[in-house]
Parts: structure tokens; sequence; C-alpha cells
């Protein structure tokens, strides 16, 4: 707090003098028997004056202190752990205890719900695991009542679970979003290495919508966690054959350049307009073509893909012309500190 504003807080102060001064001299100068002195009275306003500012000036350092404390308290990581032990005055004190036991309050309610939010995340990782067991046998049930039943019918149930599959990985990566730091391993990887399995996973949407696709341009070795970025791929690859039309393609191409890495991943699909371009990575968003009955959204899948991708250190970007089709481009970067003495280092 600068002096001028503390000179405002305590306009009232100043006030309250100078109305005293005023009716002082209006005192002295109606009491018939006492002789108006105008210097001695200009001498003893300047005398209280000064005599004011001192007392402010004292009181303005005192605050600061008090200030300052406040301030570096709210600056401390460690804010809701320590307690507020700066007061001076009977006032600051009363301030003080306040704020500790806001401080408490609030320390404790933070702590439930973080207990809560654990407790949340452990039932949700359980729940995940104990659903793929009875999700695994019912793929095997449905292996081996392939000859039994209709080719379409068959494919439809399989497609299902696919999906199924699908929305309970998105469950459980969503859940270790904030636990990420724990659950990773960064490593050099081939990037056609985590793309094959990707697309042998959704081998079957590509066959029974007569889709074609195309890996172009040579492997290159990233650094990634190999199941987060196969998370990704799948979620971008199964957005691209979700919005593409029978006999449709989707091109995955690879190159490098000054700035990295780069894997684009191109559908010919129905396209995104441009208004919700800049929505998608968007948690829940799902715009206009994901409130289509045909084609139902979560607004989950690139949300998690943009969010892990970043905690990867990798960029996701997105172009796309409505009725031509979309193209996500993922970015792995050259890092400084693992460039050989050929590729130039980027600052």
């Amino acid at each position: 707090m600068s002096f001028a504003k503390f000179l405002k807080d305590k306009l009232g102060v100043i006030t309250l003098w100078l109305s005293f001064m005023l009716i002082t001299c209006l005192v002295l100068w109606l009491t018939p028997s006492v002789h108006f002195n105008l210097a001695a009275v200009i001498y003893l306003t300047i005398l209280q004056g000064v005599t004011l500012m001192a007392y402010l000036t004292v009181s303005y350092f005192k605050k600061q202190k008090w200030l300052h404390a406040i301030n570096n308290q709210e600056n401390r990581n460690d804010f809701l752990s320590a307690p507020f032990n700066q007061a001076i005055s009977e006032e600051q004190k009363m301030v003080q205890a306040y704020i500790n036991q806001l401080i408490t309050d609030q320390r404790e309610s933070l702590e439930e719900v973080i207990q809560s939010q654990q407790d949340q995340k452990d039932f949700i990782d359980s729940w995940v695991h104990e659903i793929k067991v009875p999700l695994a046998s019912v793929k095997l049930l449905n292996e081996t009542i392939e000859d039994d039943i209709q080719e379409r019918q068959f494919y439809q149930l399989e497609n299902d679970l696919q999906k199924i599959e699908s929305y309970v990985d998105q469950v459980l990566y969503y859940s270790r979003l904030d636990t990420f730091s724990r659950d990773y391993l960064i490593q050099e990887i081939s990037l056609k290495s985590v793309i094959s399995p990707v697309i042998r996973q959704n081998a079957n949407y590509f066959i029974q919508h007569s889709l074609h696709y195309a890996i172009e341009g040579a492997d290159y070795d990233v650094l990634t966690d190999q199941k987060w970025l196969s998370f990704i791929l799948n979620q971008v690859i199964s957005n691209a054959i979700k919005y593409t039309a029978d006999n449709g393609s989707i091109n995955l191409s690879l190159s490098k350049n000054e700035r990295g890495v780069w894997l684009e991943i191109s559908d010919t699909g129905i396209g995104i307009p441009l208004a919700d371009q800049r929505r998608i990575f968007d948690k829940g968003f799902t715009g206009q073509t994901g409130r289509n009955q045909t084609h139902h959204s979560t607004g989950l899948g690139l949300y998690l893909a943009k969010s892990l991708a970043e905690k990867l250190g990798h960029h996701i970007y997105v172009a796309s012309t409505e009725g031509e089709g979309t193209t996500i481009s993922l970015l792995f970067p050259v890092l400084t500190y693992y460039t050989d003495g050929t590729e130039e280092k980027l600052i």
C-alpha cells in the first residue's frame, strides 16, 4: 500500500483534526478576553500538523509490516499449511485469528475434497479393471459363435463391444489425468510400431466400411510413452473412421523438419465446421456433427488426446474443410538435449 493510499484511508482523521483546529481558532477569535494572535495560531497549526504527520508516518510503517507479512503469506506455496502469526496490534490480532480460522477450515475442506476424489479414482480404476474381465469373456464368446449367427449381427456385436472397450478406456485415462506424472515412461519409440497396432485394433471398421488407409513417409523414432501415445492415436483414428463415409480413405503421413517429427492423420470425411474448430479439444464439446444421432460423440476423445499430448510434450493441431475432410497433426518437437551434432538445436 502506498503512503498516498494510506492517507486516503486516514482522510477521516485528517478532517477531524482540521475541524478541531478551525473550532479552536474560532473560539479564540470570539473570546473577548483573549488576544487573537495570528502568528501564534499559525505556529500552533504547523506544530500540530507536523505531530499528526509523524504519527501517521509511524502508523503507516507499522501497517506496512503487517500488509507485507500478509502478502508474503499469500505468495507462499504452503499458504494453507502455515499459520499466520505476524499481528502486532489488538485489531490485527483479531484479523489474524479470523484468517487462521479460515485457513484451518479451508485446509480441512480441501483435504476432504482430495480424499473424496482419491476414493472416486480408486473406485473407477477398480471398476475399469473389473469390467475388462467380463468384457474380454464376451468378446471371446462372440468369436466362438461367429459361425452360428449372421455376419452382419456378428460384426455389429463386435463393433459394440469395441465401443464399450473404448469408452471404458476413456474413463480410465480421464481418471488418471491428474496422476499422469506417476504413470508414464518416456522412451525412444518407433512411430510405425505404435501406429500398426492401432490400425489393427480398428481393422473391423476399415473392412466393414470399405475404408482405405495408407502410411506414407519414413519411420522415425520419437521420445514418448508408448501406452499413452497409442491411446491418443486411437482416439484420433476412431474419430476419423466415425466421420468418414464408406469407401473413403484415411492417410497417415510421417515427415520431419526443423521443428521436429510430424504425424498427420488425414481423412476424407464430413469435415468440421469453422465455428467448431477452435473448440473441438474442449472437454465435453461435441459440436454440430457430434450432436447428430448418426455420429454420437461423448466430447472426451479429442480432449483427452490433446491433454495427454501436452503432458508428453507433444503438440496437436487441426485443419479441416467442411465437406472435404480433416487433418489432425501431431508434432514431436526436437529436444535440445537430445540432438546430434548434425541437427540444428532449437532455442
